[in-house]
């Protein structure tokens, strides 16, 4: 009975102390005045996200994912899950209720939902580091994870894209395995957010297929102590994806794969390796024995290889295998983060030491404590989840969102040792040692160390007039003409796609989604041909506005690219007479009417 209730106990406690970390960035981002709710810094995903939300709200079905104003004639179909729409269009219809106001029930939203989602996700890395570290570990764990999730962004107002519902589900399944052998529920419960994680975005496979493993081969080493954790890992993994399956994807589409969403290809796959790991489980003579183990869960991972391979064979390409070659090079090729860390060394090293700093360090932690000995179960569930992170992070650097969380928690338990022999001694030697591991593991230190290297490197370049002048077109403000306007359709470049979207009753062709081929190459066709050509797509269809931003990066490559096309001939003056300029001179966006448009 104690035992229940000092864990009950340290529950509340972690639950405290991260609900007063979330709630001092709370209040830091309230002193700044929540600028992302204005000022979306270039994020498309949230800002299409809260145009989902809209559409879902204003009747838009469940099972239609259709973006009707993004593409051609007839939009198309977005890859992201209602499981996200839901809990923010919830909360938008309650704020609604208690304000009276809609827009202000948005605002509530995005500030609210983030918050949230901090809020648990600190929660679950200071389960994780008292499981691994011991409880001096979670205070250190509160002060850098919150300090990095916070530098990282991904949990600021307005921050309604899936990555941070993502990392919440996938540290809580983590958290929740290495507690397993304490609690009852906690297998099933991690196997819950395992499939939800994966249901809600396919950037996680990587981490869900780490889990997974880790608990087959657990299971293997120890069955009296992990047989129960993996039968219940596995029904959980596979009853969620079963609901999610049929409450998320429409019936008449049950026989289509689609392999960036989840589909019959991720539910099939979900099922026969969670009922699969159960079985072995459950059934004596296959659970009998190390080598009777390996044996079945061998024979799981050739069923599951034959099932992919034979009727999902499209889903082992690369994930952008079939890309146009015109985007690959005008867009996939210049988003910030699908570089990998070979091309940050190259083009922005300053960069390195903020993304792949502490993940680093704590990767060579893990690794001294295997040189040492006494290695843990639950030392092999954050090595595995670690590196497997650090490979995607080198791949593309936006898996080092997920690396840097789970550096945290060895990072955490290295300070609580260093503060145990702190306590015990008086020599200036050890404190300061301790200073240095409180550095060296806050991922804002390496952030701030890769800005000052940075602005060195960068420090014969002209600097920023520091004025008020929206040069790059991310403010909410510098759409307020376009916002006044009737709705027609707008040529722009893809990344004014979503703010032209969240901001005014417009549509637009272009949008940095892969799955929007036709408009984004319908754009691209437009702004690289001559003017003449653009003029017979413009009327081909009924385009009423052309929206251009001269400073977006976007533009200035476009130009480069086709010197003497459409696009570059506007950026020099040049405008042809089926064109007239209607924004104020001077604008971040140069906006032009096309005459007599149908």
């Amino acid at each position: 009975m104690g035992t229940a209730e000092n864990g009950a106990a340290t529950w509340k406690s972690d639950l405290m102390l991260a609900l007063l970390a979330a709630l001092l960035a709370f209040a830091l981002d309230a002193w700044t005045g929540f600028g992302p709710l204005t000022d979306a810094g270039g994020d498309n995903d949230n800002l299409l996200r809260l145009v989902e939300v809209r559409d879902l709200l204003a009747g838009q079905g469940w099972f239609d994912l259709h973006q009707y104003r993004m593409g051609p004639e007839g939009g198309f179909v977005m890859h992201w899950s209602r499981l996200v729409d839901a809990p923010i269009a919830a909360i938008v219809l309650a704020a609604s209720v208690l304000t009276g106001s809609r827009p202000l029930a948005e605002d509530v939203a995005q500030v609210l939902w983030p918050a949230l989602l901090f809020w648990s996700t600190l929660f679950f890395t200071a389960r994780a580091a008292r499981s691994f570290g011991g409880g001096g570990a979670v205070l250190p764990a509160i002060l850098i994870g919150g300090a990095g999730y916070h530098v990282l962004g991904i949990y600021a107002p307005g921050a309604l894209d899936h990555h941070n519902a993502q990392l919440m589900l996938t540290m809580a399944s983590l958290a929740l395995l290495i507690e397993a052998p304490a609690r009852r529920w906690a297998a099933l419960l991690s196997g819950f957010c395992a499939a939800l994680t994966l249901a809600v975005g396919m950037e996680t496979v990587p981490y869900v297929a780490a889990i997974g493993v880790c608990v087959a081969l657990l299971f293997v080493a120890d069955a009296g102590g992990e047989r129960a954790i993996a039968r219940d890992f596995g029904l959980g993994f596979a009853g969620v994806a079963a609901l999610v399956f049929v409450t998320t994807v429409p019936p008449s589409t049950w026989g289509v794969a689609q392999c960036d969403a989840f589909s019959v290809a991720q539910f099939l796959v979900a099922a026969v390796a969670g009922i699969g790991l159960a079985a072995i489980a459950s059934i004596e003579p296959a659970a009998r024995g190390w080598q009777r183990r390996l044996a079945s869960l061998a024979a799981l991972g050739v069923v599951l290889g034959v099932v992919v391979a034979a009727l999902f064979p499209h889903c082992l390409a690369a994930p952008y295998a079939n890309l146009d070659p015109r985007l690959k090079e005008l867009w996939l090729d210049h988003i910030d983060e699908a570089q990998s860390l070979f091309t940050l060394l190259v083009r922005n090293p300053a960069r390195v030491a903020a993304r792949y700093g502490t993940p680093l360090v704590a990767i060579i932690l893990m690794t001294l404590r295997f040189r040492r000995g006494g290695w843990r179960r639950q030392d092999s569930l954050v090595a595995a989840l670690l590196a497997v992170a650090f490979v995607v992070g080198a791949w593309q650097v936006r898996g080092t969102t997920f690396s840097i969380a789970f550096a945290v928690i060895p990072l955490s338990a290295w300070i609580a040792k260093w503060r145990a022999r702190a306590e015990t001694s008086s020599s200036l030697g050890v404190a300061l040692r301790l200073a240095a591991v409180w550095l060296v593991s806050i991922n804002p230190v390496w952030t701030g160390v890769a800005a000052a290297a940075s602005v060195a490197f960068d420090k014969g370049t002209a600097v920023a007039d520091g004025g008020a002048m929206d040069k790059t077109c991310q403010k909410k403000a510098t759409f307020a003409p376009l916002g006044g306007m009737t709705g027609t359709t707008v040529l722009t470049i893809s990344n004014l796609g979503a703010p032209v979207l969240a901001y005014s009753g417009h549509r637009v062709f272009a949008g940095p989604y892969h799955r929007n081929v036709a408009g984004n190459l319908l754009a691209l066709d437009a702004f690289l041909s001559s003017a003449d050509d653009a003029r017979a797509i413009v009327e081909a269809h009924r385009v009423g506005l052309v929206a251009v931003c001269p400073g977006s990066v976007e533009t200035l490559t476009l130009t480069r690219k086709a010197p003497h096309g459409f696009l570059a001939g506007l950026q020099r003056g040049s405008v042809p007479d089926w064109l007239e300029l209607v924004s104020e001179k001077g604008s971040p966006i140069e906006l032009y009417r096309v005459r007599q448009a149908g």
